[in-house]
């Protein structure tokens, strides 16, 4: 486990290039947790940034999903915070738009249920007087790989 604080909404999108650097080249599953607000979609235009990636970061709150192309690797950015019914996620073509070496990033992972991905990485995102609260958790040897190289760089 690795907890970082960010003081800023900067300094999320900071820990957002840091989290790229360490996870990309994927393939990989990355759960973003927390509640409205804590800066779940900042962390990802963070890590877009941290690639390269200079158009609108946008959160997939009401599309559900924003595919983002980085030279070889894709980076699907979900957020399933509207889901009602985890059926709802097979009508969207994942599997099709995905293959082997896709990068998730999944918002309100709980919402799609047994139809997501099983996560490599889970960040949880806590308010705190001044800023937030990123707990990094992992949950297989290529979330343990992604945290060593936060760690180390």
């Amino acid at each position: 486990m690795l907890n970082l604080n960010a003081d800023s909404e900067a300094n999320q999108e900071l820990l957002g290039a840091k989290l790229a650097q360490a996870a990309v080249p994927g393939p990989g599953v990355i759960y973003l947790q927390g509640e409205l607000g804590t800066g779940k979609t900042t962390l990802v235009r963070g890590f877009m940034r941290g690639l390269g990636y200079v158009g609108n970061v946008r959160s997939p709150t009401y599309t559900i999903v924003e595919p983002y192309q980085i030279g070889e690797q894709l980076i699907l950015h979900l957020d399933l915070h509207r889901i009602k019914d985890p059926r709802e996620l097979e009508f969207l073509g994942l599997e099709d738009m995905a293959d082997a070496t896709t990068l998730w990033l999944i918002e309100w992972p709980q919402r799609g249920a047994d139809q997501t991905p099983i996560a490599d990485l889970t960040v949880e995102l806590y308010y705190q007087i001044l800023g937030r609260n990123l707990a990094f958790t992992a949950n297989s040897t290529t979330g343990m790989t992604i945290i060593d190289k936060m760690q180390l760089g």
